[in-house]
Parts: structure tokens; C-alpha cells; sequence
């Protein structure tokens, strides 16, 4: 939630929040980063913003993605390898975050990434989640290359939102920009 207050007034200014939080019918206090909210508060908070900026859901979801990549490697960087570059968090999230994150914050459910290595320059992750958040995974793994100084092309073969059985996303290094992971 806190991440999210600060994606708003970086993106729309200082005084957006407030006015965002109430036409979202959410508390606009300062809420806790180890703490679970109500799905309902997050999603009424995504739907404000998306009246208010006139851009489509998905889009403000693959934004704030973007937007807490690098507040998310920070809080997890003891978990996560020095040498690892982008695809290589990508894959090994599962095992490594989300396993923390369910152990240590009652009622966490991150999705369920199945992330498998399918060439040296790509990554395709299988996400499940009941929250339908695939933009915001897309978003996530787009702020992950910058961070890292990478370009990536994020596509979504297959996807709930458009009929699929479940939210497909291929994540490719694009050839000449950054460095492959070696493993």
C-alpha cells in the first residue's frame, strides 16, 4: 500500500493521493510494507487511478510495476545472488522470494511464478494468481532491466484476460543490450 501511495504522487503529484485514496473509498493513512490489505483496497485504488489518468488498467498496473522494481530488489536483495542479473531473479523468484515472503508475513499469497529457462536469453514464466495481476508481473520484470541496465521484450502469449487457461509471459534480453545471464 505504501509502495503504491508513492507510485501515485510520484506519477500524479503530492496532492493526488488523498483525493485518490477517497474516491477509492480507502483509508489514506500510512500503512505498514509487512502488512497484508484487503485485495478489495489495492484493486478500488488501481480503479481511481485509471478514472483519474485516463489510461487503461493494465497500463497503470504495468507502470507501478515498473515503478517498485527497484524498492522490491532492495527489501530482497539478502535473498538474491550479487551475480544474478534480470532473467536469473525472474526464474529463481519462486524458490527464493515468495517462499520468504509466505513463511514471514501471515496471509501473504504472492502468485505462483513457474518460471523456467528456455534459452540463455529468455525466461517463461507460468502465472497463477487468483488476483489476475499478469500487467503487474510484466511491469515488474520490465523495472528489473532497467534496473539492471538491460532491455528485455515482455510479451503475453497467453493470458485469462483474453480467454487463455492461464497468464503465459515470455520474458527475452534483447541481443546487444546488456549481458546474458550465465545461469
Amino acid at each position: 500500500m505504501n509502495q503504491f501511495r508513492q507510485y501515485v504522487t510520484d506519477r500524479l503529484g503530492r496532492d493526488a493521493w488523498f483525493p485518490l485514496a477517497e474516491s477509492a473509498g480507502v483509508p489514506s493513512e500510512n500503512h505498514r510494507l509487512d502488512a497484508v490489505y484487503p485485495d478489495e483496497q489495492i484493486v478500488a485504488l488501481v480503479l481511481a487511478a485509471s478514472r483519474l489518468t485516463g489510461q487503461p488498467l493494465n497500463q497503470v498496473l504495468e507502470d507501478f510495476g515498473v515503478f517498485i522494481a527497484p524498492a522490491l530488489l532492495r527489501i530482497y536483495a539478502p535473498l538474491i545472488d550479487p551475480a544474478w542479473r534480470t532473467l536469473d531473479v525472474i526464474e529463481h523468484t519462486e524458490e527464493t522470494i515468495h517462499t520468504v515472503v509466505r513463511a514471514r508475513i501471515e496471509g501473504a499469497a504472492p502468485p505462483a511464478l513457474l518460471a523456467r529457462r528456455v534459452s540463455p536469453t529468455e525466461v517463461q514464466i507460468d502465472y497463477r494468481s487468483r488476483r489476475g495481476l499478469c500487467s503487474l508481473a510484466e511491469g515488474i520484470a520490465r523495472g528489473m532491466a532497467i534496473h539492471f541496465g538491460e532491455e528485455v521484450d515482455v510479451d503475453q502469449p497467453e493470458c485469462v484476460h483474453r480467454g487463455g487457461e492461464r497468464c503465459l509471459i515470455s520474458v527475452r534480453l534483447v541481443e546487444g543490450r546488456g549481458e546474458a545471464p550465465t545461469a
